[in-house]
Protein backbone atom coordinates (compact mmCIF):
# COMPACT_ATOMS: atom_id res chain seq x y z
CA UNK A 1 0.00 0.00 0.00
CA UNK A 2 1.32 3.60 -0.92
CA UNK A 3 1.83 5.50 2.41
CA UNK A 4 1.96 8.48 0.73
CA UNK A 5 -1.91 8.03 -0.62
CA UNK A 6 -2.88 7.14 3.18
CA UNK A 7 -5.42 9.06 4.61
CA UNK A 8 -5.70 8.53 8.49
CA UNK A 9 -9.10 9.06 9.56
CA UNK A 10 -8.93 9.52 13.89
CA UNK A 11 -10.85 10.42 17.16
CA UNK A 12 -9.54 11.64 20.19
CA UNK A 13 -6.71 10.00 23.06
CA UNK A 14 -8.35 7.66 25.23
CA UNK A 15 -11.33 7.10 22.39
CA UNK A 16 -14.95 6.57 23.59
CA UNK A 17 -16.94 4.64 21.83
CA UNK A 18 -18.04 7.52 19.39
CA UNK A 19 -14.50 8.43 18.68
CA UNK A 20 -13.98 4.76 17.30
CA UNK A 21 -17.15 4.00 15.38
CA UNK A 22 -17.41 7.45 13.60
CA UNK A 23 -13.49 6.82 12.74
CA UNK A 24 -14.09 3.42 11.33
CA UNK A 25 -17.82 4.94 9.49
CA UNK A 26 -16.43 7.66 8.45
CA UNK A 27 -13.45 6.32 6.73
CA UNK A 28 -15.66 4.11 4.76
CA UNK A 29 -17.65 6.99 3.56
CA UNK A 30 -15.03 8.79 2.32
CA UNK A 31 -13.63 5.52 0.50
CA UNK A 32 -16.89 5.02 -1.55
CA UNK A 33 -16.72 8.72 -2.29
CA UNK A 34 -13.23 9.66 -3.09
CA UNK A 35 -10.87 7.69 -5.23
CA UNK A 36 -8.20 10.60 -4.14
CA UNK A 37 -6.72 8.85 -1.56
CA UNK A 38 -7.19 5.12 0.52
CA UNK A 39 -8.71 6.49 3.72
CA UNK A 40 -8.06 4.12 6.98
CA UNK A 41 -9.57 4.16 10.30
CA UNK A 42 -7.00 4.33 13.64
CA UNK A 43 -7.24 5.05 17.03
CA UNK A 44 -4.95 6.78 19.49
CA UNK A 45 -5.89 4.96 22.69
CA UNK A 46 -6.85 1.92 23.77
CA UNK A 47 -10.52 0.71 23.40
CA UNK A 48 -12.81 0.37 26.33
CA UNK A 49 -15.00 -2.40 27.15
CA UNK A 50 -18.00 -0.50 25.92
CA UNK A 51 -16.63 -0.08 21.95
CA UNK A 52 -15.03 -3.81 22.32
CA UNK A 53 -18.45 -4.99 22.63
CA UNK A 54 -19.79 -3.31 19.92
CA UNK A 55 -17.61 -3.85 17.43
CA UNK A 56 -17.56 -7.73 17.73
CA UNK A 57 -21.59 -6.90 18.40
CA UNK A 58 -20.84 -5.91 14.78
CA UNK A 59 -17.71 -7.85 13.82
CA UNK A 60 -16.06 -4.88 12.93
CA UNK A 61 -12.42 -5.08 13.03
CA UNK A 62 -10.66 -3.42 15.65
CA UNK A 63 -8.68 0.12 14.05
CA UNK A 64 -4.88 -0.21 14.76
CA UNK A 65 -3.11 2.25 17.29
CA UNK A 66 -1.34 5.06 16.02
CA UNK A 67 0.36 7.01 19.12
CA UNK A 68 2.01 9.63 16.63
CA UNK A 69 1.32 11.38 13.61
CA UNK A 70 5.08 12.67 12.83
CA UNK A 71 6.31 11.65 9.75
CA UNK A 72 8.55 8.95 10.39
CA UNK A 73 11.41 7.21 8.33
CA UNK A 74 9.44 4.75 6.44
CA UNK A 75 7.58 7.81 5.12
CA UNK A 76 10.66 9.05 2.82
CA UNK A 77 12.05 7.68 -0.24
CA UNK A 78 14.86 4.88 0.77
CA UNK A 79 17.44 4.39 -1.57
CA UNK A 80 17.92 0.52 -1.97
CA UNK A 81 21.67 0.01 -2.12
CA UNK A 82 22.96 -3.81 -1.61
CA UNK A 83 24.35 -4.88 1.37
CA UNK A 84 27.36 -6.91 0.91
CA UNK A 85 30.06 -8.93 2.68
CA UNK A 86 32.67 -7.92 4.63
CA UNK A 87 34.95 -10.55 2.59
CA UNK A 88 34.82 -8.41 -0.98
CA UNK A 89 37.26 -6.88 -2.64
CA UNK A 90 37.77 -2.53 -2.76
CA UNK A 91 37.85 -3.32 -6.68
CA UNK A 92 34.04 -5.51 -6.54
CA UNK A 93 33.09 -2.36 -4.08
CA UNK A 94 33.64 0.23 -6.17
CA UNK A 95 32.20 -1.45 -9.23
CA UNK A 96 29.29 -2.19 -7.17
CA UNK A 97 29.51 1.37 -5.99
CA UNK A 98 29.42 3.02 -9.50
CA UNK A 99 26.60 0.60 -10.71
CA UNK A 100 24.48 1.56 -8.19
CA UNK A 101 25.47 5.39 -7.84
CA UNK A 102 26.25 5.09 -4.24
CA UNK A 103 28.75 6.43 -2.39
CA UNK A 104 28.42 4.20 1.02
CA UNK A 105 27.93 0.66 0.89
CA UNK A 106 26.51 -1.22 4.37
CA UNK A 107 28.94 -4.55 5.18
CA UNK A 108 26.45 -6.80 6.43
CA UNK A 109 25.89 -10.08 8.38
CA UNK A 110 24.05 -13.57 7.19
CA UNK A 111 21.23 -12.26 9.68
CA UNK A 112 20.87 -9.02 7.43
CA UNK A 113 22.30 -6.95 10.43
CA UNK A 114 24.42 -4.47 9.59
CA UNK A 115 28.37 -4.94 10.80
CA UNK A 116 30.46 -1.82 9.35
CA UNK A 117 29.92 1.13 6.55
CA UNK A 118 32.33 1.64 3.82
CA UNK A 119 32.22 4.85 1.72
CA UNK A 120 34.12 5.89 -1.56
CA UNK A 121 36.28 8.18 0.33
CA UNK A 122 37.73 4.91 2.09
CA UNK A 123 38.66 3.22 -1.00
CA UNK A 124 40.15 5.81 -2.16
CA UNK A 125 41.83 6.41 1.26
CA UNK A 126 42.94 2.72 0.82
CA UNK A 127 44.64 3.50 -2.70
CA UNK A 128 46.01 6.38 -1.96
CA UNK A 129 47.34 6.39 1.74
CA UNK A 130 51.35 4.69 2.00
CA UNK A 131 51.12 1.46 3.21
CA UNK A 132 54.27 -1.13 3.60
CA UNK A 133 54.45 -4.12 1.60
CA UNK A 134 53.16 -6.05 4.17
CA UNK A 135 49.31 -4.93 3.60
CA UNK A 136 47.46 -7.20 1.63
CA UNK A 137 48.66 -9.80 4.14
CA UNK A 138 47.72 -8.32 7.27
CA UNK A 139 44.20 -7.79 5.31
CA UNK A 140 44.07 -11.36 6.01
CA UNK A 141 42.96 -10.86 1.88
CA UNK A 142 41.70 -14.46 0.59
CA UNK A 143 43.15 -16.03 -2.79
CA UNK A 144 39.80 -15.86 -4.53
CA UNK A 145 39.57 -12.25 -4.27
CA UNK A 146 42.70 -11.40 -5.58
CA UNK A 147 42.41 -14.09 -8.74
CA UNK A 148 39.31 -11.95 -9.07
CA UNK A 149 40.88 -9.01 -8.76
CA UNK A 150 43.51 -9.82 -11.09
CA UNK A 151 41.02 -11.50 -13.30
CA UNK A 152 43.38 -14.20 -12.82
CA UNK A 153 44.09 -18.11 -13.79
CA UNK A 154 44.44 -20.67 -10.93
CA UNK A 155 47.54 -23.08 -12.17
CA UNK A 156 47.59 -24.88 -8.90
CA UNK A 157 46.95 -24.45 -5.22
CA UNK A 158 44.39 -24.30 -2.54
CA UNK A 159 42.89 -20.96 -3.43
CA UNK A 160 40.33 -21.63 -0.70
CA UNK A 161 42.91 -19.70 2.08
CA UNK A 162 44.10 -16.75 3.02
CA UNK A 163 47.69 -14.83 1.99
CA UNK A 164 47.81 -13.43 5.97
CA UNK A 165 51.79 -13.63 6.75
CA UNK A 166 54.27 -12.12 4.35
CA UNK A 167 55.17 -9.23 2.14
CA UNK A 168 54.23 -8.63 -1.39
CA UNK A 169 57.01 -8.63 -3.61
CA UNK A 170 58.03 -8.21 -7.41
CA UNK A 171 60.86 -10.44 -8.38
CA UNK A 172 62.59 -7.53 -10.76
CA UNK A 173 65.89 -9.06 -10.20
CA UNK A 174 68.20 -11.83 -11.00
CA UNK A 175 67.99 -14.91 -9.04
CA UNK A 176 71.40 -14.96 -6.78
CA UNK A 177 69.66 -11.51 -5.54
CA UNK A 178 66.52 -12.36 -4.82
CA UNK A 179 67.57 -14.06 -1.87
CA UNK A 180 68.25 -11.05 -0.11
CA UNK A 181 64.81 -9.82 -0.50
CA UNK A 182 62.19 -13.03 -0.93
CA UNK A 183 61.34 -14.58 2.67
CA UNK A 184 58.82 -17.65 2.88
CA UNK A 185 55.18 -16.97 3.03
CA UNK A 186 55.70 -13.75 0.57
CA UNK A 187 53.70 -13.54 -2.55
CA UNK A 188 55.62 -12.84 -5.88
CA UNK A 189 54.86 -11.10 -8.50
CA UNK A 190 56.97 -12.23 -11.72
CA UNK A 191 57.26 -13.23 -15.51
CA UNK A 192 58.32 -15.70 -17.36
CA UNK A 193 61.87 -16.35 -16.25
CA UNK A 194 61.88 -20.02 -15.30
CA UNK A 195 65.18 -19.75 -12.89
CA UNK A 196 62.98 -16.49 -10.88
CA UNK A 197 59.68 -18.78 -10.38
CA UNK A 198 61.77 -21.98 -9.38
CA UNK A 199 63.74 -19.64 -6.93
CA UNK A 200 60.49 -18.40 -5.40
CA UNK A 201 58.74 -21.45 -4.76
CA UNK A 202 62.35 -22.95 -3.62
CA UNK A 203 62.18 -20.06 -0.92
CA UNK A 204 58.96 -21.17 0.12
CA UNK A 205 56.71 -18.14 -0.50
CA UNK A 206 52.78 -18.60 -0.12
CA UNK A 207 51.69 -17.21 -3.39
CA UNK A 208 53.52 -16.92 -7.32
CA UNK A 209 51.73 -14.03 -9.28
CA UNK A 210 52.80 -15.09 -13.02
CA UNK A 211 52.18 -12.08 -15.39
CA UNK A 212 50.80 -11.49 -18.98
CA UNK A 213 49.09 -14.87 -19.17
CA UNK A 214 52.21 -17.05 -18.61
CA UNK A 215 52.12 -20.58 -18.33
CA UNK A 216 54.92 -22.15 -16.26
CA UNK A 217 56.59 -25.57 -16.56
CA UNK A 218 55.32 -28.70 -15.06
CA UNK A 219 58.46 -29.26 -13.06
CA UNK A 220 57.34 -25.67 -11.18
CA UNK A 221 53.87 -27.16 -11.07
CA UNK A 222 55.07 -29.65 -9.36
CA UNK A 223 57.92 -28.39 -6.95
CA UNK A 224 54.67 -26.01 -6.08
CA UNK A 225 52.54 -28.27 -5.31
CA UNK A 226 54.97 -29.98 -3.44
CA UNK A 227 56.15 -26.60 -1.43
CA UNK A 228 51.98 -25.62 -0.62
CA UNK A 229 52.43 -22.61 -3.07
CA UNK A 230 49.46 -21.43 -5.05
CA UNK A 231 50.23 -19.96 -8.65
CA UNK A 232 48.18 -17.52 -10.39
CA UNK A 233 48.21 -16.37 -14.12
CA UNK A 234 46.88 -12.92 -14.97
CA UNK A 235 46.71 -11.13 -17.95
CA UNK A 236 48.12 -8.07 -16.29
CA UNK A 237 51.86 -6.85 -16.67
CA UNK A 238 53.93 -6.53 -13.48
CA UNK A 239 52.82 -3.10 -13.23
CA UNK A 240 49.12 -3.55 -13.23
CA UNK A 241 49.57 -6.27 -11.07
CA UNK A 242 50.85 -4.35 -8.55
CA UNK A 243 48.95 -1.45 -8.59
CA UNK A 244 45.68 -3.51 -8.41
CA UNK A 245 47.09 -6.35 -5.76
CA UNK A 246 46.13 -3.93 -2.98
CA UNK A 247 42.46 -3.98 -4.37
CA UNK A 248 41.70 -7.31 -3.92
CA UNK A 249 42.09 -6.10 -0.15
CA UNK A 250 38.88 -7.20 2.30
CA UNK A 251 36.61 -4.15 2.63
CA UNK A 252 35.78 -4.96 6.53
CA UNK A 253 39.51 -4.35 6.81
CA UNK A 254 39.01 -0.39 6.06
CA UNK A 255 35.19 -0.19 7.01
CA UNK A 256 33.74 1.54 10.00
CA UNK A 257 32.64 -0.56 12.93
CA UNK A 258 32.24 1.51 16.09
CA UNK A 259 29.84 3.92 16.81
CA UNK A 260 28.09 3.27 13.38
CA UNK A 261 25.31 5.94 12.63
CA UNK A 262 22.03 4.33 11.54
CA UNK A 263 18.42 5.17 11.80
CA UNK A 264 15.79 2.91 12.33
CA UNK A 265 12.45 2.85 9.91
CA UNK A 266 9.89 3.94 12.76
CA UNK A 267 12.39 7.00 13.40
CA UNK A 268 10.79 10.25 13.34
CA UNK A 269 12.33 12.38 10.78
CA UNK A 270 12.59 15.57 12.67
CA UNK A 271 15.22 13.56 15.12
CA UNK A 272 16.69 12.39 11.87
CA UNK A 273 17.12 15.85 10.40
CA UNK A 274 18.71 17.05 14.02
CA UNK A 275 21.13 14.22 13.75
CA UNK A 276 22.38 14.51 10.54
CA UNK A 277 22.94 18.32 10.10
CA UNK A 278 25.53 17.27 12.85
CA UNK A 279 27.24 14.77 11.09
CA UNK A 280 29.29 14.93 7.48
CA UNK A 281 28.34 11.58 6.24
CA UNK A 282 26.13 11.98 3.03
CA UNK A 283 24.12 9.14 3.46
CA UNK A 284 23.07 7.22 6.32
CA UNK A 285 21.62 3.18 6.71
CA UNK A 286 17.92 1.93 7.50
CA UNK A 287 16.75 -0.73 9.62
CA UNK A 288 13.82 -2.43 9.98
CA UNK A 289 11.99 -3.64 12.91
CA UNK A 290 14.04 -5.96 12.92
CA UNK A 291 17.47 -4.39 12.94
CA UNK A 292 17.74 -5.81 8.85
CA UNK A 293 19.42 -3.04 6.88
CA UNK A 294 17.10 -2.59 4.34
CA UNK A 295 18.51 0.53 2.21
CA UNK A 296 20.03 4.34 2.91
CA UNK A 297 18.33 7.77 3.32
CA UNK A 298 20.43 11.28 2.98
CA UNK A 299 19.54 14.80 3.48
CA UNK A 300 18.24 14.82 -0.44
CA UNK A 301 15.56 11.83 0.69
CA UNK A 302 13.44 15.10 2.86
CA UNK A 303 12.95 16.80 -0.20
CA UNK A 304 10.11 15.38 -1.29
CA UNK A 305 8.63 14.46 2.25
CA UNK A 306 4.57 14.38 2.73
CA UNK A 307 3.56 15.22 5.98
CA UNK A 308 1.02 12.21 7.22
CA UNK A 309 -2.67 13.63 6.06
CA UNK A 310 -5.14 13.32 9.25
CA UNK A 311 -9.06 13.58 9.45
CA UNK A 312 -9.74 13.85 12.62
CA UNK A 313 -13.55 12.90 14.20
CA UNK A 314 -15.46 13.82 17.55
CA UNK A 315 -12.84 16.96 19.17
CA UNK A 316 -10.96 20.12 17.64
CA UNK A 317 -8.75 20.52 20.82
CA UNK A 318 -5.15 20.47 20.25
CA UNK A 319 -4.62 18.77 23.42
CA UNK A 320 -7.26 16.01 23.20
CA UNK A 321 -5.56 15.45 19.53
CA UNK A 322 -2.73 12.36 18.69
CA UNK A 323 0.87 13.61 19.65
CA UNK A 324 2.50 15.47 16.57
CA UNK A 325 -0.46 16.65 15.18
CA UNK A 326 1.17 19.68 14.45
CA UNK A 327 3.67 18.34 12.68
CA UNK A 328 0.59 16.40 10.33
CA UNK A 329 -1.24 18.11 7.10
CA UNK A 330 -5.30 17.81 8.45
CA UNK A 331 -7.44 17.56 5.63
CA UNK A 332 -10.78 17.69 7.86
CA UNK A 333 -12.12 17.85 11.07
CA UNK A 334 -15.95 16.47 11.69
CA UNK A 335 -17.24 17.20 15.26
CA UNK A 336 -20.02 18.25 17.62
CA UNK A 337 -17.90 19.88 20.14
CA UNK A 338 -16.89 23.86 21.03
CA UNK A 339 -14.02 24.97 19.46
CA UNK A 340 -11.20 24.50 20.63
CA UNK A 341 -7.87 25.41 19.98
CA UNK A 342 -6.68 23.33 17.07
CA UNK A 343 -4.68 25.41 14.50
CA UNK A 344 -4.15 24.42 10.96
CA UNK A 345 -1.21 25.76 7.99
CA UNK A 346 -4.35 25.40 4.95
CA UNK A 347 -7.81 25.77 4.71
CA UNK A 348 -10.08 22.47 5.69
CA UNK A 349 -13.28 21.20 5.18
CA UNK A 350 -15.01 21.89 8.82
CA UNK A 351 -18.50 20.72 9.65
CA UNK A 352 -19.56 21.36 13.24
CA UNK A 353 -22.78 20.75 14.08
CA UNK A 354 -24.70 21.43 17.62
CA UNK A 355 -25.78 17.44 17.99
CA UNK A 356 -25.23 15.05 20.67
CA UNK A 357 -22.94 12.88 18.60
CA UNK A 358 -20.37 12.60 15.88
CA UNK A 359 -22.07 9.68 14.57
CA UNK A 360 -25.13 11.60 13.36
CA UNK A 361 -23.38 13.76 11.44
CA UNK A 362 -21.63 10.92 9.92
CA UNK A 363 -25.13 9.58 9.89
CA UNK A 364 -25.94 12.47 7.85
CA UNK A 365 -23.18 12.45 5.46
CA UNK A 366 -24.20 9.23 4.17
CA UNK A 367 -27.33 10.46 3.30
CA UNK A 368 -26.22 13.03 2.01
CA UNK A 369 -24.13 11.37 -0.39
CA UNK A 370 -26.45 8.21 -1.48
CA UNK A 371 -24.03 5.98 -0.42
CA UNK A 372 -25.71 2.72 1.35
CA UNK A 373 -25.61 2.00 5.23
CA UNK A 374 -24.63 -1.63 6.05
CA UNK A 375 -25.89 -3.12 8.89
CA UNK A 376 -22.71 -3.15 10.31
CA UNK A 377 -22.00 0.62 9.97
CA UNK A 378 -25.21 1.30 10.85
CA UNK A 379 -25.14 -0.49 14.38
CA UNK A 380 -21.66 0.83 15.26
CA UNK A 381 -23.21 4.57 14.28
CA UNK A 382 -26.25 3.76 16.52
CA UNK A 383 -24.34 2.26 19.28
CA UNK A 384 -22.38 5.60 19.10
CA UNK A 385 -25.25 7.89 19.28
CA UNK A 386 -26.87 5.48 21.95
CA UNK A 387 -23.59 6.32 24.01
CA UNK A 388 -22.67 9.55 23.81
CA UNK A 389 -26.40 11.12 24.87
CA UNK A 390 -27.30 8.31 27.31
CA UNK A 391 -29.61 6.65 25.64
CA UNK A 392 -31.13 9.95 25.20
CA UNK A 393 -31.12 11.04 27.88
CA UNK A 394 -28.01 14.12 27.53
CA UNK A 395 -28.91 17.25 27.83
CA UNK A 396 -26.59 17.01 24.29
CA UNK A 397 -28.88 14.68 22.64
CA UNK A 398 -30.89 16.74 19.91
CA UNK A 399 -34.45 14.82 18.26
CA UNK A 400 -31.94 14.96 15.24
CA UNK A 401 -29.65 12.39 17.25
CA UNK A 402 -33.05 10.51 18.23
CA UNK A 403 -34.40 10.20 14.70
CA UNK A 404 -31.01 9.03 13.27
CA UNK A 405 -30.56 6.23 16.32
CA UNK A 406 -33.93 5.04 15.29
CA UNK A 407 -33.48 4.72 11.73
CA UNK A 408 -29.87 3.16 12.04
CA UNK A 409 -31.29 0.62 14.58
CA UNK A 410 -33.75 -0.41 12.00
CA UNK A 411 -30.86 -1.24 9.42
CA UNK A 412 -29.02 -2.76 11.91
CA UNK A 413 -32.08 -5.08 12.99
CA UNK A 414 -31.74 -4.39 16.56
CA UNK A 415 -33.93 -2.92 19.72
CA UNK A 416 -32.32 0.22 21.25
CA UNK A 417 -33.85 -0.29 24.70
CA UNK A 418 -32.27 -4.03 25.00
CA UNK A 419 -29.04 -3.32 22.74
CA UNK A 420 -28.48 -0.21 25.15
CA UNK A 421 -28.82 -2.46 28.32
CA UNK A 422 -26.05 -5.02 26.88
CA UNK A 423 -23.89 -1.88 25.74
CA UNK A 424 -23.68 -0.07 29.00
CA UNK A 425 -23.94 -3.42 31.30
CA UNK A 426 -20.90 -4.55 29.25
CA UNK A 427 -18.98 -1.20 29.37
CA UNK A 428 -19.88 -0.64 33.29
CA UNK A 429 -18.22 -4.30 34.51
CA UNK A 430 -14.60 -2.74 35.87
CA UNK A 431 -13.67 -4.76 38.62
CA UNK A 432 -11.03 -6.64 36.58
CA UNK A 433 -9.97 -3.44 35.44
CA UNK A 434 -6.93 -1.29 36.94
CA UNK A 435 -7.37 2.32 38.35
CA UNK A 436 -6.04 3.95 35.82
CA UNK A 437 -7.46 1.97 33.19
CA UNK A 438 -11.24 2.85 34.60
CA UNK A 439 -9.54 6.51 35.41
CA UNK A 440 -8.76 7.12 31.45
CA UNK A 441 -11.03 4.96 29.23
CA UNK A 442 -12.81 8.32 28.95
CA UNK A 443 -10.81 11.36 29.74
CA UNK A 444 -10.54 14.90 28.45
CA UNK A 445 -8.27 17.86 29.12
CA UNK A 446 -8.53 21.29 28.74
CA UNK A 447 -7.16 24.90 28.69
CA UNK A 448 -8.90 27.77 29.94
CA UNK A 449 -7.99 31.61 32.09
CA UNK A 450 -4.57 30.07 32.32
CA UNK A 451 -6.10 26.72 34.10
CA UNK A 452 -5.25 23.11 33.07
CA UNK A 453 -7.71 20.76 33.56
CA UNK A 454 -8.84 17.35 33.57
CA UNK A 455 -12.27 15.76 33.26
CA UNK A 456 -12.96 12.27 32.86
CA UNK A 457 -16.63 9.98 32.85
CA UNK A 458 -17.84 6.98 33.80
CA UNK A 459 -21.17 6.22 33.20
CA UNK A 460 -23.22 3.40 34.71
CA UNK A 461 -26.71 1.84 35.23
CA UNK A 462 -26.07 0.59 39.11
CA UNK A 463 -25.82 3.21 41.65
CA UNK A 464 -23.70 0.74 44.19
CA UNK A 465 -21.23 0.13 41.12
CA UNK A 466 -20.29 3.73 41.13
CA UNK A 467 -19.74 3.90 45.17
CA UNK A 468 -17.70 1.67 44.60
CA UNK A 469 -15.44 3.21 42.01
CA UNK A 470 -16.17 6.64 44.21
CA UNK A 471 -13.53 5.30 46.87
CA UNK A 472 -11.67 3.55 44.06
CA UNK A 473 -10.98 6.84 42.33
CA UNK A 474 -11.04 9.54 45.14
CA UNK A 475 -7.49 7.04 46.34
CA UNK A 476 -6.00 6.85 42.45
CA UNK A 477 -6.55 10.40 42.02
CA UNK A 478 -4.33 11.62 45.06
CA UNK A 479 -1.21 10.05 43.63
CA UNK A 480 -2.09 11.29 39.88
CA UNK A 481 -2.55 15.29 41.47
CA UNK A 482 0.70 14.68 43.60
CA UNK A 483 2.40 13.73 40.06
CA UNK A 484 1.91 17.74 38.99
CA UNK A 485 0.67 18.62 35.67
CA UNK A 486 -2.38 19.51 35.89
CA UNK A 487 -4.41 22.12 38.10
CA UNK A 488 -7.51 20.12 38.47
CA UNK A 489 -8.89 16.78 37.83
CA UNK A 490 -12.83 15.67 37.97
CA UNK A 491 -14.37 12.68 37.38
CA UNK A 492 -18.06 12.25 36.56
CA UNK A 493 -19.74 9.12 38.08
CA UNK A 494 -23.31 8.86 35.79
CA UNK A 495 -25.53 6.97 37.01
CA UNK A 496 -27.77 6.90 33.48
CA UNK A 497 -30.71 5.89 35.01
CA UNK A 498 -30.90 8.41 38.03
CA UNK A 499 -29.49 11.00 35.47
CA UNK A 500 -27.26 12.33 38.02
CA UNK A 501 -23.49 12.32 38.96
CA UNK A 502 -20.90 12.53 41.89
CA UNK A 503 -18.23 14.95 40.76
CA UNK A 504 -14.66 13.68 42.33
CA UNK A 505 -12.11 16.42 42.21
CA UNK A 506 -8.64 17.12 43.39
CA UNK A 507 -6.97 20.23 42.83
CA UNK A 508 -6.24 22.92 45.34
CA UNK A 509 -8.79 25.63 43.22
CA UNK A 510 -10.74 22.51 42.40
CA UNK A 511 -13.48 23.25 45.38
CA UNK A 512 -13.63 26.62 44.76
CA UNK A 513 -14.63 26.65 41.29
CA UNK A 514 -17.75 23.67 42.06
CA UNK A 515 -18.68 25.89 45.02
CA UNK A 516 -19.03 29.00 42.52
CA UNK A 517 -20.84 26.18 39.83
CA UNK A 518 -23.26 24.07 41.89
CA UNK A 519 -22.77 25.52 45.88
CA UNK A 520 -21.74 24.09 48.68
CA UNK A 521 -23.14 20.72 49.16
CA UNK A 522 -19.90 18.87 49.23
CA UNK A 523 -19.07 15.26 50.97
CA UNK A 524 -15.02 15.46 51.48
CA UNK A 525 -13.38 15.51 47.94
CA UNK A 526 -16.71 14.64 46.12
CA UNK A 527 -20.17 15.94 45.09
CA UNK A 528 -23.48 15.26 43.88
CA UNK A 529 -25.18 17.28 41.40
CA UNK A 530 -28.58 15.50 40.43
CA UNK A 531 -29.86 16.16 36.41
CA UNK A 532 -25.93 16.66 35.30
CA UNK A 533 -24.87 13.51 32.63
CA UNK A 534 -23.31 15.58 30.12
CA UNK A 535 -19.53 16.44 30.07
CA UNK A 536 -19.82 18.64 27.44
CA UNK A 537 -22.33 20.30 27.71
CA UNK A 538 -23.02 20.98 31.62
CA UNK A 539 -19.77 20.32 33.82
CA UNK A 540 -16.97 21.95 31.09
CA UNK A 541 -19.07 25.20 30.46
CA UNK A 542 -19.79 25.34 34.32
CA UNK A 543 -15.95 24.81 35.19
CA UNK A 544 -14.57 27.27 32.62
CA UNK A 545 -18.15 30.06 33.41
CA UNK A 546 -16.38 29.63 37.44
CA UNK A 547 -12.82 30.08 36.11
CA UNK A 548 -13.42 32.82 34.10
CA UNK A 549 -15.40 34.50 37.32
Amino acid sequence: MDKKNEVTVVGHKNPDTDSICSAIAYANLKNHISDAHNYVAKRCGDISKETAYVLNRFSIAYPPCINDVRTQVSDIEIKWVDGVSGDISIKKAYGLMKKQNAVTLAVTKADGSIEGVITIGDIAASDMDVYDNRIVSKANTSYKNIIETLEGRVLCGDIDGYFNEGKVTIAANTPDLMEEYISAKDMVVTGNRFESQFFAVEMGVSCMVVCTNNDVSDTILKHAKEKGCVIISSPYDSYTVARLINQSMPIKYFMSSKNLLTFNIDDFTNDVKDVMAKNRHRYFPVLNEKGEYIGQISKRSFLDMEKKKLILVDHNEKNQAVDGVEYADILEIIDHHRLGSLETMNPVFFRNQPLGCTATIVYQMYNENGVEITAEIAGILCAAIISDTLMFRSPTCTPVDKMAAENLAELAGINIQEFAEEMFSAGSSLKERSDEEIFYQDYKEFTNGGMNFGVGQITSMNGNDLQVLKARMNDYMDKLIDKGGMDMIIIMLTNIIDESSILVFKGAKAKGFLETAYGSEFDGDSIFVPGMVSRKKQLVPDLIQAIQQ
